[in-house]
């Protein structure tokens, strides 16, 4: 079957109802809706915790449901950028999710049960976290969700407030560990990084690096908030001679001279001097 299997619920035993005539499978079911219920959860390729991560799911994100397995395992399509895989069962919540007004806008924040910031915490949220908000304090200092819990106002923005400045947005993630596959403060990959930064901007863009690549205009010279594609790599280009990015290097976000980082992929690729360590530089367009 040519389809990538990253984006499109189908396996050869059971695919999403509106793929019946586009792929084959032995079976064709209608997705259920499923929200996340957890900070963030997996979502990986197979049904296993020993298996890679493919990506993570966020605090309130909806996800649709093709398979409800046995085994503690989801199979199904991520609403916020269209991912497919399996996810643990104990990490959502059967049905749709609350139609969120806001979201996280800082790497991380706590949620408290009451708005005092001496009461222990419930949970910790990373940005792109979903929420939906009933009402405030008396002083405007927290917000009021509709979980029954509380977040300090400023670490949340209505969902069309945007931040333009694509870098800025990733600078904050700066020392925040690699982790292959992740999407949040606690670990995040380098597609991970860009595709955050760029949601904080009004930007949906893809998941992975090699999605990225072709994600947006290609230009010849890079500005400020183009994204830099490598060989299975992506940084972002601070307009100064540096870049922004989230690298197995250093294992962490980091900024460094773009030449020390060209000149590192041309020696792993074994490329001569002169050869152009970029893939490709693609200027983020288009607003979700």
């Amino acid at each position: 079957m040519g389809f990538d299997r990253r984006l499109t619920p189908a396996r050869p035993d059971l695919a999403a109802r509106f793929l019946e005539g586009e792929v084959a499978a032995e079976r064709f079911v209608e997705g259920e809706a499923f929200h996340v219920i957890v900070p963030h959860a997996p979502l990986r390729p197979r049904p296993e915790a020993a298996a890679s991560l493919d990506s993570e799911i966020l605090y309130g994100e909806a996800f649709t449901v093709y398979e409800d397995r046995k085994d503690g395992w989801l199979w199904g399509q991520l609403a916020t950028d269209g991912y497919v895989g399996y996810v643990p069962r104990a990490a959502l919540s059967r049905g749709a999710a609350p139609v969120a007004t806001h979201g996280v806008a800082v790497p991380r924040s706590h949620l408290y049960p009451v708005p005092d910031l001496k009461r222990p915490p419930v949970i910790a949220l990373s940005m792109g976290a979903r929420l939906q908000v009933t009402g405030a304090s008396a002083d405007g200092r927290w917000l009021a969700l509709s979980c029954g819990r509380h977040i300090f106002a400023a670490h949340a923005a209505p969902l069309d407030a945007i931040v333009p400045d694509i870098v800025a947005t990733a600078e904050r993630f700066l020392g925040t560990p690699y982790l292959w596959g992740g999407r949040t403060a606690a670990g995040i990959d380098c597609s991970g990084l860009v595709q955050l930064a760029l949601a904080r901007a009004g930007i949906a863009a893809p998941r992975d690096s090699d999605l990225q690549a072709r994600f947006g205009t290609g230009v010849e010279v890079a500005r400020r908030g183009d994204i830099l594609c490598y060989p299975g790599h992506v940084a972002l280009d601070r307009g100064d001679g540096t870049v922004v990015h989230a690298t197995a290097a250093v294992m962490a976000v980091t900024i460094e001279p773009r030449a020390d980082l060209d000149a590192r992929v041309r020696a792993e690729r074994g490329l001569a001097p002169d050869q152009s360590a970029t893939t490709a530089i693609r200027r983020p367009t288009g607003k979700s």
